[in-house]
């Protein structure tokens, strides 16, 4: 099989990092390039890397030269891009999507940039595939309890302006469930946005293995749990068939990941899915079984890659070659089977 490639994520050596009390410095871009390119399996290795669009791997403001020569510093490690992660939260150049006018407005400018540096990337050759990423930016499901339709309506409002700019820069951005992010904590909720913006080619979903497991248990959201702990496998296949049943047709991006059934976080992404090492003897997950249900007709959707995240993964988890080889292999095991040529 030779599709979908397999690309590394970068923004592992920067989510949850950072210089504060109990934070562990961030992985430089060419380091986390360099771990992944080391990583090898019976030949094979990985074709990409998915990219987040912030410091200190990238300035979103950077120049046109200056982000062809990150461009290049990619490509020279082998490396495809594939999906961006859009600068949105609070603290990077966006804002809540269901906030003010003023934090919408930034939300929306975070979009453009993205936008912009995907044009840079694309007309330079080192992208010819992914999506662009983004969530509401609105931490916490506390506030959007308050008056959930307004709120949700409030989300769905931008997303349908991100959605349009996104289309007029000819790409298309993914909306990630995650049980931290208001609006998109639950999978009936994040289906009530998806088709509430109902523009399928502008706008659908990025599931995540480790992410959507906390969608089947409910964890924000008990009145939409399909599972409840302890659960068999008599229960929970069929739980997860329903989950997958509604959201893979709008899903266009997919992140291969392991779940230990908790929730974990650091820094500004606190209590989410917590990524697990691909053999963690904890993982909840059969990886290759669970992608399956999201890579069904996959290239139908125009999905050419899949990502693997271990977002908030220990720096000394990430510097070891094992974990890398060990997390190749899953993918090479979830490509042989259910990949396409």
């Amino acid at each position: 099989m030779s599709a979908p490639k397999l690309h590394n994520a970068m923004w592992p050596g920067l989510v949850g990092k950072g210089d504060d009390e109990g934070q562990e410095p961030p992985i430089s871009l060419e380091h986390m390039l360099d771990l992944s390119a080391a990583a090898e399996v019976d030949g094979r290795k990985f074709d990409g890397i998915d990219y987040f669009l912030f410091l200190p791997h990238t300035n979103p403001e950077a120049t046109d030269d200056e982000l062809k020569g990150i461009a290049d510093l990619i490509a020279g490690k082998g490396f495809d891009i594939g999906s961006l992660v859009a600068p949105i939260w609070p603290g990077t150049v966006g804002d809540s999507a269901m906030g003010t006018a003023e934090q919408r407005g930034k939300f929306l400018d975070a979009v453009k940039m993205a936008c912009r540096i995907a044009k840079i990337f694309n007309e330079h050759g080192a992208r010819k595939y992914g999506v662009i990423r983004i969530d509401s930016a609105e931490f916490g499901v506390e506030k959007w309890r308050e008056d959930s339709a307004a709120n949700t309506a409030q989300i769905i409002e931008t997303f349908k302006e991100a959605a349009t700019i996104a289309a007029d820069h000819g790409e298309r951005l993914a909306a990630e469930g995650e049980i931290c992010w208001a609006g998109m904590h639950s999978w009936k909720d994040m289906l009530d946005i998806l088709e509430g913006v109902g523009m399928p080619e502008a706008l659908g979903f990025q599931a995540d293995l480790a992410h959507t497991y906390l969608y089947t248990l409910g964890y924000n959201a008990p009145e939409h749990a399909l599972v409840q702990e302890g659960y068999s496998d008599e229960e929970f296949w069929p739980a997860y068939e329903k989950m997958t049943d509604a959201l893979r047709p709008w899903t266009i991006d997919f992140h291969v990941a392991q779940n230990d059934g908790e929730v974990h976080g650091a820094g500004s992404h606190d209590k989410t899915g917590k990524h697990c090492p691909a053999d963690d003897p904890n993982g909840k997950l059969d990886i290759t079984r669970c992608s399956g249900y999201w890579l069904k007709d996959a290239a139908d959707r125009g999905i050419k890659h899949i990502c693997w995240d271990g977002c908030m993964f220990p720096n000394a988890t990430l510097e070891n070659p094992d974990t890398w080889n060990t997390i190749l292999k899953a993918m090479i095991d979830v490509r042989d089977a259910h990949g396409w040529n």
